[in-house]
């Protein structure tokens, strides 16, 4: 059934007005067109709408059910067209976000804060996946950002750094560094490192090691077999090891778990860096202005010490 716009907007106004005459002035056309057009719309329906004689127009029961519907009917299409206005001027649109666990727990909270503000109609659908796998999904064409840490370089993806953070000690109270604030990296000589798999996070994990050969140790890592960050934490609460994840997640866990605690780590600081990756091609404007605000999320959060280019 082909049912047009223009003629539920003629049912309405006559619906409405209940005379011809008025409706028509309304519609600013002549009475015997729109009465043409409401007896087109009834043979597309196969019923009468309006019952007429020389002295007053009454909805049918089919009428009275479509003068039901019809204003839903129109409003959604209107909703529809303006839904696709503003996703081709880029102000709408869905976005698919993957980002590393670690980046719920501040850093991507704030960049869709920042989205929101600046684009209220741009959908954000955000996947939790580990840094390794994020660009090749990005260049197989299954996200259209990714927030991760040192993202492996893969043509076809574009990457800038986002933030720069510092990693923290996260051990049990009891712990024999839970009293030291901060720690220096030579504390951790001997200690066991409860981290994720190289696999999932290789960047991340390599920076640890060599903040570690740098200061004349080989570091003791245990390689925690359920990945979740919360995994780990469930652990070092009854084992002698420690954890080096970042500062704002171990800065929230000890703050909502008295059984850990976060400490500092100096002598170096080991920090990890944040990128944001997106495709080499294709970008649709709703990617561009999340990629603006990620920018100026950045720049006002102070994430990096010099504005992220390029963007």
């Amino acid at each position: 059934m082909d049912l047009e716009p223009r003629l539920l907007r003629y049912f309405l106004a006559v619906a409405q007005e209940l005379h011809f005459g008025r409706a028509a002035a309304r519609l600013y056309i002549s009475q015997p067109s729109l009465s043409s057009q409401i007896q087109n719309l009834e043979r597309t329906l196969g019923t009468d709408l309006f019952v007429r004689n020389s002295r007053q127009v009454a909805l049918t029961p089919a009428g009275r059910a479509l003068l039901e519907e019809a204003p839903l009917a129109l409003g959604a299409l209107e909703r529809a067209a303006e839904h696709a206005r503003l996703a081709g001027a880029g102000i709408a649109g869905t976005v698919r976000l993957g980002y590393a666990p670690m980046a719920g727990y501040e850093t991507l909270g704030a960049i869709l804060t920042a989205v929101e503000h600046d684009s209220p109609n741009v959908t954000v659908v955000a996947s939790e996946l580990f840094s390794s796998e994020i660009p090749g999904r990005v260049l197989a064409g299954e996200l259209d950002i990714g927030l991760a840490l040192f993202p492996e370089p893969m043509r076809g993806v574009r990457s800038r750094p986002i933030r720069t953070e510092p990693l923290a000690l996260l051990a049990g109270r009891h712990h024999r560094l839970a009293g030291s604030d901060p720690v220096p990296v030579t504390s951790l000589a001997g200690e066991t490192l409860l981290m994720f798999p190289r696999e999932l996070a290789p960047g991340y994990y390599d920076r640890v090691v060599a903040a570690c050969e740098q200061h004349g140790f080989q570091p003791q890592i245990r390689a925690f077999a359920d990945p979740p960050p919360q995994a780990m934490v469930a652990r070092l609460r009854t084992t002698r090891e420690v954890g080096l994840p970042l500062q704002s997640f171990a800065r929230h866990t000890a703050a909502a778990d008295p059984g850990v605690v976060a400490r500092n780590i100096v002598q170096p600081e080991i920090t990890a860096e944040w990128s944001i990756l997106w495709p080499a091609r294709g970008q649709s404007e709703a990617i561009m202005r999340f990629l603006k605000s990620a920018r100026r999320c950045s720049e006002e959060n102070g994430w990096l010490d010099a504005a992220v280019a390029d963007i």
